[in-house]
C-alpha cells in the first residue's frame, strides 16, 4: 500500500508565520508603551528583552514561512471561499477595533482621562481577538482575547492609575497594562510558531515513510 504525504496547503502554514510576525509586533508595541510609561524609571534590561524577544519571534516566523514553500498550493474550491471570506471578516473585524479604539481615544482624551486609553485599548483588542478564534480556527485567540480582557478590567478595578516613587509620578495602569499585554500577545505567538513547526514535522515525518 502506498504511503501518501498528508496534503498541508502551503497558505495554511503562511497563515500561521504572518499570524506570528503580526502578534511579534503589537508585542514589542505595547511593551514600548508599558517602557515609556516608568517615566524616568526606565530599565534598560527590560527594552533588551523586548527586543529579543521580538526579534526572535519575528526570525521564527520567517523561518516558518520560508519553510512553507515546500507545501503544496493545492486547496478545495470551499476552503478557498471559505478564506476567502475569512479574509473579508477580518478587514471588518479590524476596522471596527481601528475605530471604536480611535473613538475611546478621543473620548478619554476629551474628557481629561488619560489614563484610560490603554487599560480601555486592551479590552477593545481583547474582545476583537474573540471572533478571529473561530474565523481563523485558531482556539489559543479565545484565551489570548480573554486574557487581554482579565488584565484591564483587574487592573482598572484594583490598581491605582499612578504611584509616585521618590517623587517621580508613574502611570501605574499604563505599565501594568502596556507589559502584560506584549506578555500575552509574545506567548501566542510562540504557540503559533510552535503549531506551524508541528505541521512541518507531520509532513516531513509523512514524506520519509
Amino acid at each position: 500500500m502506498t504511503q501518501t504525504s498528508p496534503v498541508i496547503p502551503k497558505a495554511a502554514v503562511r497563515g500561521t508565520a504572518s499570524g506570528v510576525l503580526f502578534l511579534s509586533f503589537f508585542g514589542a508595541f505595547w511593551a514600548c508603551l508599558g517602557f515609556v510609561s516608568l517615566e524616568g524609571w526606565e530599565i534598560p534590561w527590560l527594552l533588551i528583552i523586548a527586543i529579543l524577544v521580538s526579534v526572535a519571534l519575528c526570525v521564527g516566523g520567517f523561518s516558518l514561512r520560508r519553510a512553507a514553500g515546500q507545501l503544496t498550493d493545492q486547496v478545495t474550491a470551499e476552503n478557498a471561499h471559505y478564506w476567502k471570506r475569512a479574509g473579508r471578516w477580518f478587514t471588518i473585524v479590524f476596522a471596527t477595533q481601528g475605530i471604536a479604539i480611535g473613538v475611546t481615544s478621543a473620548i478619554c482624551g476629551a474628557t481629561g482621562h488619560y489614563e484610560l486609553i490603554l487599560p480601555l485599548t486592551a479590552l477593545i483588542v481583547g474582545v476583537h481577538f474573540l471572533p478571529l478564534a473561530p474565523l481563523f480556527r485558531v482556539k489559543s485567540y479565545y484565551i489570548t482575547g480573554t486574557l487581554l480582557c482579565v488584565l484591564s478590567v483587574i487592573t482598572l478595578l484594583t490598581v491605582p492609575s499612578k504611584v509616585t516613587l521618590h517623587g517621580q509620578q508613574i502611570l501605574l495602569w499604563w505599565v501594568i497594562v502596556g507589559f502584560g499585554s506584549a506578555l500575552i500577545l509574545w506567548t501566542t505567538g510562540l504557540s503559533l510558531l510552535l503549531a506551524g513547526r508541528r505541521l512541518l514535522r507531520v509532513y516531513a515525518s509523512a514524506r520519509n515513510r
